[in-house]
């Protein structure tokens, strides 16, 4: 049983979660770096940011900050298409936020849901999390499906919070609660 559990962590049914390497730099510049998907993710003023930008999130990422970011990789092709995170999480309440960014040459295809999926996978298996939240652009109608598939339910809208493309967009709060995340496995 132990076996199945380790042939399975952190692998979906497109990709596997995997730690970030120093290799993996260079690929992780080239998607965030793409202003498309910095305006569909980054609330702040879409500024490109430099390569030591870069490098030193990458490498101020630790578990001891209790941020947990993994490298999203191909399953078969073994190559990397972006990144998903734990971040914020609250102990006290059980709770925790997510996120993720994956390359445009890989979206549309599936691989964010199956990397989303494979995240709650491990939140819920192995974290003593009960509530996973994220927040979402409204103008993002791909990733807002994406979540719904994953089982995220809309809990509130921010009116008026983000200004892009020269006026205010909405922001949604989205929540996935443990006891909803084991219905859907039940399915």
């Amino acid at each position: 049983m132990i076996k199945q559990y380790i042939k399975n962590y952190l692998t979906g049914d497109q990709v596997t979660l995997r730690k970030i390497t120093k290799a993996d730099y260079k690929f992780y510049s080239n998607i965030e770096d793409v202003m498309e998907s910095r305006l569909l993710m980054n609330d702040g003023i879409p500024f490109p940011p430099t390569d030591a930008d870069h490098e030193k999130f990458l490498g101020e990422i630790s578990s001891e900050k209790e941020d947990y970011m993994f490298a999203i990789e191909l399953k078969d092709e073994k190559v990397f298409i972006g990144t998903i995170a734990v971040y914020l999480v609250n102990w006290n309440n059980s709770t925790c936020h997510v996120g993720i960014s994956v390359g445009p040459d890989y979206q549309e295809k599936g691989y964010g849901t199956d990397a989303m999926k494979v995240l709650l996978d491990f939140i819920f298996g192995y974290m003593n999390v009960n509530k996973v939240k994220l927040q979402v652009f409204s103008y993002n109608k791909r990733a807002v499906s994406s979540y719904e598939k994953c089982g995220f339910h809309l809990e509130g809208t921010l009116r008026e919070e983000l200004f892009r493309f020269g006026k205010y967009h909405d922001i949604f709060v989205m929540g996935l609660l443990r006891k909803d995340w084991e219905m859907n496995l039940i399915k």
